[in-house]
Parts: structure tokens; sequence; C-alpha cells
């Protein structure tokens, strides 16, 4: 195991926007080692004051659509304003598939290259919960870092949408034209959380294509009720291939987080996010807390035996395994006191 460094020397470094030292405290944020935790909460701690200055953007979409070439071009865009920019990811299907995204830096070799820009994949073989944590906390240190514009990419499908809006101020979907009925990649549980729909592949030969599926997306957008922030969902055209539609993109995102910040809904929306993490965070320790109760450990194999056999419904083994860990941390308590 790489050698800890103190918590003074993480965040002396992390402030001053090293990013050897950002990698290296982002890795210990990861880590589910007991000695880890305690030194990323002091860590995390320390840069709070630090944090909260930049604009969050998540942005997802559907499969093929070419969210790594987007955030490249997007993100060489911003730099060339004189902007810093962080990528993250986030990618709850990793624990079913073992995949790794990994590949993402090597396919945004160009802004991984640029001095401007941070490009971190998301840690493999994580519940959807530490996905969700490590996540919020990689933005803090980020913002502490000094990045003006985080931008966290789902790479997962289902609910890593779900937890991207969740910990962003602003929701980018993607999308594509000339792939059948474009109503049909309208999903209305998606559409409901996104601020902007950029029909992205509008190169040279494409184009009426693409004006045709932003129309519809536009029409579509009128069935849908008003959005939390009051601020109409809008529909533009890019490609990222050619770096076209990045500007339109960016004052979309830019006059939105000027409204929201003006209206108070960003602020409101941060608090509710905040909230929210507390509540999930309550969950996941519970649940590792759970898990790693040696009486639990006894006897969750022969719960999952009793299960499987059809021997016990799900929920009665559930209780019986939770009143074990009850009276387990009970007697604990009891034997600290004496």
């Amino acid at each position: 195991m790489r050698q800890r460094l103190s918590v003074e020397t993480y965040v002396k470094g992390v402030l001053s926007g090293d990013r050897t030292t950002l990698s290296r405290a982002i890795t210990i944020i990861e880590s589910s080692l007991p000695g880890d935790r305690l030194l990323a909460s002091q860590i995390l701690q320390s840069i709070l004051p630090h944090t909260g200055k930049s604009i969050r953007i998540g942005i997802t979409g559907v499969p093929g659509v070419g969210k790594s070439t987007f955030i490249e071009a997007f993100g060489s865009y911003l730099t060339s304003l004189g902007k810093r920019v962080a990528v993250l990811a986030v990618d709850p299907s990793s624990k079913q598939s073992g995949g790794s995204i990994l590949g993402d830096k090597t396919r945004m070799e160009k802004l991984s290259r640029d001095p401007h820009a941070y490009i971190r994949p998301s840690p493999t073989n994580l519940s959807l919960g530490g996905v969700a944590r490590h996540t919020r906390e990689a933005i803090l240190l980020c913002e502490a870092a000094g990045y003006d514009i985080i931008l966290v990419e789902t790479v997962g499908v289902g609910q890593s949408e779900t937890l991207v809006k969740g910990m962003t101020d602003f929701f980018l979907l993607l999308m594509l034209a000339g792939a059948g009925d474009e109503l049909q990649g309208i999903k209305k549980g998606i559409m409901e959380m996104v601020d902007v729909v950029a029909v992205n592949k509008a190169d040279h030969g494409n184009e009426q294509a693409v004006a045709k599926a932003v129309m519809e997306y536009r029409q579509a957008l009128h069935l849908f009720p008003e959005t939390a922030s009051k601020v109409p969902v809008q529909v533009v055209a890019c490609s990222a291939l050619e770096g076209t539609g990045m500007q339109p993109i960016w004052k979309l995102i830019s006059d939105y987080y000027v409204q929201t910040s003006e209206s108070g809904f960003l602020q409101h929306n941060r608090q509710f996010q905040r909230e929210d993490w507390l509540r999930e965070q309550i969950r996941q320790s519970l649940e590792d807390r759970f898990y790693e109760n040696e009486l639990v450990k006894k006897h969750i194999t022969s719960a999952d035996q009793a299960v499987r056999s059809g021997e016990k419904l799900p929920d009665e083994a559930a209780a019986d395994l939770i009143n074990l860990f009850l009276s387990s941390e009970q007697a604990s308590k009891f034997s600290a006191k004496s």
C-alpha cells in the first residue's frame, strides 16, 4: 500500500491545485479501509470552507451518442475560455459487469493533456451508494483544488441518471438524430430531470436530420410540466466531432446558473442535495456496520440458503439477521460499560 501523507500535506496540496496530490486524496476517499475513512473525513472537513464555488454539470446520453467526444470538445472549449475543468464519472453498472471506464482517459487524449483539465474515472466494483458517496466527495476536493466547472458523466444506465441529478446543478442530456423515431428515445423519468437536450452529431451532411430531431424534441417537451427551477428546458444541436455548438450550450448553462442563483433555487437545491446525502450516508454506514458484524457474518450464509430453498421468506430472514445484529450491538455496548 502506498504510504499515506499527513492530513496537512493532503490539504495543502489540494488547495494549491496540485493534481498528483488531488489524485492521491481521491484515492483515500475511495478506500474502504477504516484508517483511510478517518483520514478522508479529516481531509474533507479541512477543505470544506473552500468548496461550493464551481458549476456542477451532469452529462448523460443514450449509448453511442458520443459522451466522451462531447466532453472532450466541451471541456476543451471551456479551458479555452480560461476555465479549469474537472471530469468525474459515475458507473453504477460496474459492480455487475466488472467493467472499467479507464478507457475514457485515453479517449479524451487531448483533454487529459490540458493543464487546465483533470479527468478522474470512477472506481469499479462499488455499490450504487458507494459510487455516489465518493463522487460527491470528489466534487468537493476538485472544487477546493480550484476547478471552476465539474463535469459528472453517467456511464451506467438506469439509476445513474438519478444519482448524478442529485449531485449537480445542471443536467444535460445528449441525444441522437436519425436513429428511428426520435420520440421513442424520450423516457419520461429522465426528461423530467434534464435542463438542456443537446442533439449531437450535427456533422456535415447530417444537419437536416438533426434539425428535424431538435424540432420534435421541442414539441415533445411541451407535454412535460414546468421544471422545478422555473427555467424552460432548451433543445440545441451540436457536433462534438466538429466542435460546433459548444458556445450556445455554455451560454445556456451560464444563463441558467445566473437565473437560479438570483431566484434562490440553486442554493435551495444544493441544500436539498446535502440533506439527501446525509440520509444516504446514514443508510450506507448502517449497512456497512451490519455486514461487518461478526454475528451477522456467522449466520448470513444459512439465511441465504434458507431463502434460496424456500424455507424462509426474505423479510423473515432479514428480520432474524437484523435482530441478531441489534442484540450483538446491545451486548457490545453493555460490555463496554462494564
